[in-house]
């Protein structure tokens, strides 16, 4: 073959590649979000019907930043990953923690917000007695130190329930590290609290995002939070939003307008807002 001929023909495979990658791009209308809005400060709905919360606020700031239009509609938790793989919408907004094992089916953006997970129980508990040796835990790979506060929670555990959202980190974390401990999951975290407050579980276990505002309401008044401050291994590198593990193109908008969130102050305005503390991820 003749150089001119192989520089013909690299010249022309170059044009097929370029030519594809733009036939695979897509131009995105618009995107939609599905959310459960049973987390609040995440995401819930106000004495209207309204959709508010912290997810709800994000989504038109990143939307606006990418300047489509991106509607938010309601799913149910466990249903949300498998609608999503279905293809029922575009992404999911709704508090979700990144994690190995949902990683096997979905992908994620980067975090926009991380936050630790703790236990509460109600005021007068024997739990609340509970004292550790270590303030935080980080079970990516858990040490020895961190193995004996474990091993000091489960010991404090014995004869109580624990109460979790089903499908959650939390659940994941009592099956893993707690697992001689009895455990009730929940459809709603609502649910949940409703039995804390009425003595059908001893404790529950959720993200400070989550219990921090709730001891601001009445169904928190009389509730109290205790133990370490838990992250990493079963509760993930942080909160997400979930795609199709095909939507490269849209991560990849979605991460550029996260990454100007976090530059500029606006997760941390949001935390503040929302959550009472900067969740801010630190790179």
């Amino acid at each position: 073959m003749t150089i001119f001929k192989l520089n013909t023909l690299l010249a022309m495979l170059s044009g097929a590649v370029i030519l594809a990658g733009a036939a695979a791009a897509k131009d995105y209308k618009s995107i939609t979000f599905a959310t459960d809005a049973t987390y609040a400060p995440f995401e819930y709905k106000d004495a209207s019907g309204k959709l508010m919360g912290f997810d709800i606020d994000l989504s038109k700031d990143l939307c606006s930043r990418i300047k489509i239009e991106c509607p938010v509609i309601e799913q149910a938790w466990d249903g949300i990953i498998p609608s999503l793989v279905a293809g029922r919408y575009d992404a999911i907004l709704a508090a979700m923690d990144i994690n190995a094992e949902r990683e096997k089916v979905i992908s994620f953006t980067q975090p926009y917000v991380k936050t630790p997970v703790r236990f509460i129980a109600p005021k007068g508990s024997s739990l609340l007695e509970f004292k550790g040796s270590l303030d935080s835990l980080t079970l990516d790979e858990v040490s020895p130190e961190e193995r004996a506060e474990l091993d000091k929670l489960a010991a404090a555990f014995k004869g109580k329930k624990i109460g979790v959202q089903s499908s959650t980190t939390a659940e994941s974390f009592v099956k893993e590290f707690l697992p001689e401990v009895e455990l009730a999951s929940y459809d709603t975290p609502d649910n949940m609290v409703l039995d804390l407050n009425s003595g059908r579980i001893d404790a529950s276990l959720s993200t400070l995002a989550r219990l921090k505002p709730l001891l601001e309401k009445p169904e928190g008044k009389d509730l109290a939070i205790f133990g370490p401050n838990m992250t990493g291994g079963p509760f993930g590198k942080g909160t997400g939003i979930g795609l199709r593990k095909e939507d490269s193109q849209l991560r990849g908008m979605l991460n550029k307008a996260i990454a100007e969130a976090v530059t500029d102050g606006t997760i941390e305005k949001l935390s503040m807002k929302w959550l009472g503390f900067d969740g801010t991820p630190k790179q």
